[in-house]
C-alpha cells in the first residue's frame, strides 16, 4: 500500500519548461492573498514530475511508497529549490544580480544530483555511455534530483535570455518565450492575456 497518494492535473504547465512550471507551483507569488501552494505534500511533488514529463508514472507509484519522513524531506528539499531557482530568475527578468545565498543553494542542488547518477554502457560492448539514477532511482529525493537538473540545464543554457515573466499584474508567471519575434508577453493567452484586454477594453469604455 503506497504511503503517499499521487496528485494528478492540478498544475497549469504554462511554463514551457518544467523548471519554470516549478518555480509557478507557487501560485499568487506577489498578491496581498498568497502565496497558494500546490505542492501540498510528497504525492502532489510526484505527480508535478510526472506532469512536466520528468518522470514516468510507474516509478513515481513505487516511489509513493517511500516512508512518510523521507517524503516530507524531498518535498522541503523540493521547495528550497523552487524558492532559490524564482529568485534567482525574477533576479535574472529584472536585470538585476542575483544573491549570493540563492546561487549557493541552487549550486549544492545541482552539485547534489550530479552526485547521485551513475556512468553506464549501453549495451555489453561498444555502446555509447549514459548517465542514469542507478541504484539511486529508488530513493525518495529521485523528484528533486530531476527537477534539479532540469532547472541546471535552463540556467546554464542560451535558453535563459528567454525567460520572461507573464505581464499581468495578478499574475507574474514565468515563462519561456519561444514566440517568434520573442515578444510574448502572457504566461497564457487565454487566460491572462484575455484577462488583460476585457481591461483594457472596460477602461477605454468607462473613461
Amino acid at each position: 500500500m503506497p504511503a503517499h497518494t499521487i496528485t494528478r492535473a492540478a498544475f497549469d504547465l504554462c511554463g514551457g519548461h518544467a523548471a519554470l512550471d516549478l518555480v509557478n507551483s507557487l501560485g499568487d507569488r506577489f498578491l496581498p492573498g498568497g502565496p497558494v501552494e500546490r505542492l501540498t505534500d510528497y504525492g502532489a511533488l510526484l505527480g508535478f514530475t510526472v506532469d512536466v514529463g520528468l518522470l514516468g508514472a510507474p516509478r513515481a507509484r513505487r516511489l509513493a511508497r517511500a516512508q512518510v519522513p523521507l517524503g516530507e524531506r524531498a518535498l522541503h528539499a523540493a521547495r528550497e529549490l523552487r524558492e532559490a531557482l524564482a529568485a534567482a530568475l525574477y533576479a535574472h527578468v529584472r536585470g538585476s544580480a542575483i544573491a549570493a545565498a540563492d546561487l549557493h543553494t541552487l549550486g549544492r542542488h545541482f552539485l547534489r544530483s550530479q552526485r547521485h547518477r551513475e556512468l553506464r554502457q549501453r549495451g555489453t560492448g561498444g555502446g555509447a555511455l549514459r548517465w542514469e539514477w542507478g541504484r539511486f532511482e529508488g530513493r525518495a529525493e529521485l523528484p528533486v534530483w530531476l527537477l534539479a537538473q532540469s532547472a541546471a540545464e535552463l540556467v546554464t543554457s542560451d535558453a535563459l535570455a528567454h525567460v520572461s515573466a507573464c505581464a499581468a499584474e495578478t499574475c507574474g508567471w514565468l515563462f519561456l518565450d519561444t514566440s517568434r519575434n520573442h515578444s510574448r508577453r502572457w504566461c497564457d493567452m487565454k487566460v491572462c492575456g484575455n484577462r488583460m484586454k476585457a481591461r483594457r477594453f472596460h477602461a477605454r469604455h468607462e473613461a
